[in-house]
């Protein structure tokens, strides 16, 4: 069981982290969205396709940032922490010419006490 010290720790560094990955969409640099990532993480951006490691996700974040999205928002995002290392983060999003849904950001601490993804699951919708 964890306490919720633990959990208020967990939540703390993905609530951080998920802000930086934010911030970075939102001013154009795609290599501090990247830096979110662990360095083999995987990424299904459906339609997409799937990224892996963090020299391919950069390259997606990149393509979309030179296309003109931007402006992302969370919509009612949902964090679980399953454990006192992880934890899952569930929303709609939304931006100047997309939205959609984030099925689930796997959020894992790393040694230094930050949170990066492991995992990232979402589909944009228009």
């Amino acid at each position: 069981m964890l306490s919720e010290k633990q959990k208020d720790a967990v939540l703390k560094a993905v609530n951080e982290a998920s802000k930086k990955w934010k911030t970075a969409f939102n001013t154009g640099d795609a290599s501090g969205c990247a830096a979110q990532y662990e360095e083999n993480a995987i990424m299904h951006a459906r339609p997409f396709g799937t990224f892996t490691g963090t020299v391919e996700i950069e390259g997606f974040w990149k393509k979309l940032i030179e296309d003109g999205y931007s402006n992302v928002d969370y919509i009612e995002p949902n964090i679980e922490v399953i454990d006192k290392k992880s934890a899952l983060l569930k929303s709609g999003w939304k931006m100047n010419k997309a939205k959609g849904i984030i099925h689930k950001e796997l959020w894992v601490l790393q040694s230094d006490g930050t949170a990066k993804l492991r995992e990232d699951d979402f589909e944009a919708q228009g």
